[in-house]
């Protein structure tokens, strides 16, 4: 059913309650053959250290990003979403394992979950379908259609964590036309079906690559955000620890958090550290610290931990409106929507004019309408 609604947003000759015609002229690994024929052949994939994409501008509604949009990917599975020489507010990578870094507060969290799916599953060089097996990913084909007048071959593929992905792949030019999925929002939010198009196809060291990606707003088929990248170049010599997190000096403040973000799993060890660290320091102000590690670790799924340190920073700051609306985003996620409403509630008893507590308020009044 998934595929049926796919085929009648994208494909102009399906219409509702059309079936998809059957492949059945090609192998999965035939049409794989070609996909990977036609963007440059194994040997100069394969040739490819590194990728460094760079001047991408992401546009989303009357959002228009400056153009300094960076992301470097290399072998055997290296990923970086941001400029280590200029580090700016945010980055995030994969060096072996998923990570995310924040400027403000200045810390290092190491994900799991979906924000780690998010970050590892588009890491290394390599396409998803270029040695897909060696991945431990399977493939098959859904069947054929017609995407803007022209014929395209529907390939599923489920890698080695169970994410699926859909390619549609053109049957004149064997590329990748465009991708669709379904993962969360965000990384404790529900799961939504996203439709990408995929385009601008440039040579980059002998192989064909995309410059532009466009997520579709379902069921409308109108685009909703676009990157588009100005230039990717291969093979350039990048420093040691490129992929890593920065290094910096943390602060006692800076430290308590990651130590209350990596004990997220057994709440005494969390708690002991938030009494000692605060035993330790009666006078400095840890509201906001434990906001940021408490959602970090709700982001990680880890939910009745993330409530339990939440509670106990309200108790201790009764009278900030971001510990109030922070408790109140995590009892919204355990589905405790009363409990939720009443710290939301409080949040704007505190401060009236607190835009967020305002719309997570009127989000859970259109649910329930």
């Amino acid at each position: 059913m998934r595929s049926l609604f796919i085929a009648s947003v994208l494909a102009v000759s399906i219409t509702p309650g059309a079936s998809w015609a059957q492949a059945e002229s090609l192998t999965v690994d035939q049409v794989v053959e070609r996909y990977v024929a036609a963007i440059g052949g194994t040997e100069n994939i394969k040739a490819i250290r590194n990728l460094v994409y760079s001047g991408g501008v992401y546009e989303e509604g009357d959002y228009t990003g400056e153009g300094s949009a960076t992301m470097s990917l290399a072998r055997p599975f290296f990923k970086l979403v941001g400029n280590q020489d200029e580090p700016g507010g945010y980055m995030e990578g994969y060096d072996g394992a998923a990570w995310e870094w924040f400027a403000d507060p200045g810390i290092v969290v190491r994900t799991v979950g979906a924000a780690s799916g998010a970050i590892r599953h588009y890491a290394g060089v390599d396409p998803p379908l270029v040695d897909y097996r060696a991945k431990g990913s399977t493939a098959t084909i859904k069947g054929e259609t017609v995407l803007d007048d022209r014929p395209v071959v529907l390939i599923e593929l489920i890698r080695r964590d169970g994410f699926l992905e859909q390619f549609y792949i053109d049957k004149e030019s064997w590329l990748i036309v465009a991708s669709s999925s379904t993962a969360p929002i965000h990384a404790f939010g529900d799961e939504v079906f996203s439709l990408t198009r995929i385009s601008d196809y440039r040579p980059v060291a002998g192989v064909q690559i995309a410059h532009r990606f466009a997520s579709l707003e379902m069921p409308s088929g109108r685009e909703q955000s676009s990157m588009q990248w100005g230039s990717i170049e291969a093979n350039r010599d990048l420093p040691d620890g490129w992929f890593s997190p920065p290094s910096f000096e943390r602060t006692p403040l800076q430290l308590f958090i990651e130590h209350l973000y990596q004990q997220r799993s057994d709440i005494e060890s969390v708690m002991w550290t938030y009494h000692e660290f605060r035993r330790a320091y009666p006078d400095m102000d840890t509201s906001d610290a434990v906001n940021v590690a408490g959602y970090q670790i709700l982001k990680m799924g880890v939910v009745d931990q993330a409530i339990t340190l939440l509670q106990q920073n309200v108790r201790d700051y009764p009278e900030v409106p971001n510990s109030r609306f922070g408790l109140g985003r995590a009892l919204r996620t355990a589905g405790r929507l009363k409990e939720a409403r009443a710290e939301f509630e409080q949040t704007l008893m505190v401060d009236p004019e607190h835009d967020r507590a305002k719309a997570a308020l009127e989000g859970m009044d259109r649910t329930n309408r």
